[in-house]
């Protein structure tokens, strides 16, 4: 009689996930990048509070966060596909099918979910530093972005900083919906992997461990930089203990 559940597949079957983890990884780290880069341009834009461009974003953010992001990586392996095919039956073409990884269609929709969360993760962060050090830069001939680099940003990232792990690690997780663009990451080799032996339910224990391992090791490591790059608050009217006494 077979086993209801079986620890040794459970351990058994991890180093065979774990040589899918790079390519988890991969597609974490660069959908991040992506949504950090468009969340800040976002963030930016309604900061500044730019004509058009802030009804664009707002639009964008409240789209892009109010819809599943299984629907949007459907969106963006069947849409942009589509998409080009119009554009080529507009312009009177033939219609070529590019050669494009489903990789790539993975990151965009990964990166496009994570930079609506990340735009409002950003804009707060931005909004913490202190008007009187922006009104000084620009005082000092400074133009917006040259305080943006030297002052806003260096600041908010302290502050950013645990909000973006947890941004972090949400894309991490969500990697494991890439295989609805044809990814074969872990989750998708769990999937294989339950398909040969009909043990589903090892499988899933085996990558719920891994995620797990990812995440403390990412919540250590934010720990780390956030005592790295934290300013130790300075007391402006500090008296030492003996003259205190005196």
């Amino acid at each position: 009689m077979a086993t209801l559940f079986d620890f040794k597949l459970v351990f058994s079957q991890i180093p065979e996930l774990l040589k899918y983890l790079p390519i988890t990884l991969e597609l974490s780290i660069i959908s991040m990048v992506l949504g950090i880069v468009l969340g800040l341009i976002l963030a930016i834009v309604k900061i500044r509070e730019i004509p058009v461009l802030k009804q664009i974003a707002t639009f964008y953010i409240s789209l892009i966060r109010g819809t599943p992001i299984l629907v949007q990586l459907y969106i963006a392996y069947f849409g942009i596909p589509m998409f080009f095919k119009w554009l080529s039956i507009r312009n009177g073409t033939e219609y070529q099918p590019a050669d494009i990884s489903g990789f790539v269609y993975a990151v965009i929709a990964l990166g496009i979910n994570t930079s609506a969360f990340n735009a409002e993760i950003i804009r707060a962060a931005l909004l913490s530093v202190g008007e009187g050090q922006i009104e000084a830069a620009s005082a000092l001939g400074m133009t917006y972005l040259q305080t943006l680099r030297r002052i806003i940003l260096p600041e908010a990232i302290t502050v950013a900083l645990p909000s973006l792990g947890n941004s972090f690690i949400s894309v991490i997780k969500g990697t494991s919906l890439a295989f609805t663009c044809a990814v074969v990451e872990m989750t998708a080799q769990g999937k294989i992997l339950g398909g040969r032996n009909y043990r589903y339910f090892e499988v899933y224990v085996s990558l719920a461990i891994i995620y797990w391992a990812i995440t403390i090791i990412i919540e250590q490591a934010l720990k780390y930089f956030e005592k790295k790059l934290a300013i130790p608050e300075q007391v402006a009217n500090y008296v030492p203990e003996s003259e205190e006494k005196a």
